[in-house]
């Protein structure tokens, strides 16, 4: 176990690229803890050498409920104390209309996307409530989600993947009034339009990356969006910023 000397404790999950490696790597530089997660295991085992005592990982599909406990469990191990923030990060995309979307792969994603979401985010709750009656206003508990855009706003490009980010905005919104006045604040972050790695996953052509770029460009980052949720969880206590979008200046589209 390291000295108690970090501001802060978190678990984000999809630590191996894009918006979560991006807010782990902004976490850290702060001064946090970070409990990272992905299914890539060389690829986490590669950051923690790179990064050092502030960062260490469990590997696995973060919707498995052995995966979710290891994490909690290796914040009390590895920095003293429970996690107070959890972002739920992991998910993947899946291009391609409600007509002719892969929908082989559409099991996956409600997984990953939708079942995941939810595990990671009801146990951190479970755990949270009682921690806050006592802790609550002094300190805060965070629970982040990754939503997007097309949880708001369908897009015919990708209406099926849509069809899950509505799911996990719905889930964020409950969890918000269940244990809001607990002390606990849930905040869902809903990008637009980000380079991030998540357009290659999902099967977005380069050539459609490019005039996405052209017309709307500059597009916002990874780090960006990490910065976005800094911002979050460094209100006081009592201060709540349960919604929040980042689009592109120029993204005229919803």
């Amino acid at each position: 176990m390291l000295p108690n000397k970090y501001k802060r404790i978190a678990i984000v999950t999809g630590t191996t690229s894009g918006i979560g490696e991006a807010t782990m790597r902004r976490f850290v530089a702060d001064g946090f803890g970070v409990v990272g997660n992905g299914r890539n295991a060389e690829r986490l085992t590669a950051l923690e050498n790179e990064i050092g005592p502030g960062f260490c990982s469990v590997a696995g599909n973060a919707a498995d409920n052995a995966v979710v406990e290891e994490l909690f469990a290796l914040c009390k191990d590895r920095f003293g104390r429970e996690a107070d923030i959890v972002v739920a990060n992991a998910g993947r995309g899946l291009g391609g209309s409600v007509k002719d979307a892969d929908l082989t792969q559409f099991e996956d994603v409600l997984k990953i996307n939708v079942v995941g979401a939810a595990a990671i985010i009801q146990k951190a709750a479970q755990r949270k409530i009682d921690i806050q009656k006592s802790a609550f206003p002094q300190a805060a508990a965070d629970i982040v989600i990754i939503g997007s855009i097309a949880g708001r706003n369908v897009s015919p490009f990708s209406a099926v993947y849509s069809a899950s980010k509505f799911a996990v905005h719905a889930l964020a919104e409950g969890l918000r009034r269940e244990v809001g006045p607990h002390g606990v604040r849930v905040s869902l972050v809903e990008p637009g339009l980000v380079l991030s790695g998540f357009q290659a996953v999902a099967g977005y052509s380069d050539e459609m990356v490019n005039t996405l770029q052209e017309k709307y460009g500059p597009l916002p980052n990874s780090a960006d969006i990490a910065n976005a949720i800094f911002q979050i969880v460094t209100q006081p206590p009592h201060v709540h910023i349960s919604d929040i979008i980042v689009r592109p200046t120029c993204q005229d589209y919803p």
